[in-house]
């Protein structure tokens, strides 16, 4: 009897673990704060972008542009000089979850080559949703940082 119950509770025990496993990874990935404000909306973690436009990648964690020259490519922590005209906030943001996208760079041309041109997503820096003011160079990051946090109307006293 004691070996039934003492496989009974290793068994069970199994089923509790996993679930506490789980909830503290999600947890684990979260980048916002280092996204630039011109990335789009929508992304908790971001590897890199992928500017279909102009055929370059853009390392978050390095915060560095990489872009193909004479056959090489080159990280740099601006855009070269062809794309001054370039509007990053405008352009079409494709998030790549994985290390040197640009070693597959036909494959992302031709998979991505549709959003050229295309101006739907909204940047970061034009989001009204408070889990982006962590970010410091988002224009709402002094309201949130003065609430700690906390949102505009939350901290304020009031008589009901």
């Amino acid at each position: 009897m004691k070996k039934i119950i003492l496989l009974l509770t290793v068994f069970f025990s199994g089923f509790i673990a996993n679930p506490a496993t789980a909830q503290i990874s999600l947890g684990v990935n979260l980048n916002i704060g280092s996204q630039p404000v011109w990335g789009p909306v929508g992304y908790d973690y971001v590897d890199n972008y992928y500017l279909p436009d102009i055929d370059v990648y853009y390392n978050v964690p390095k915060r560095q542009y990489v872009y193909l020259d004479r056959g090489q490519w080159i990280s740099a922590s601006s855009l070269p000089v062809r794309y001054k005209s370039y509007d990053l906030y405008k352009g079409y943001k494709v998030v790549i979850n994985e290390n040197r996208p640009y070693r597959n760079a036909a494959m992302y041309r031709a998979k991505y080559a549709g959003y050229k041109n295309n101006h739907s997503q909204q940047a970061i820096r034009y989001s009204h949703d408070e889990k982006y003011f962590v970010n410091k160079n988002h224009p709402e990051h002094n309201k949130w940082k003065g609430n700690k946090g906390k949102g505009k109307e939350k901290g304020k006293k009031g008589n009901h």
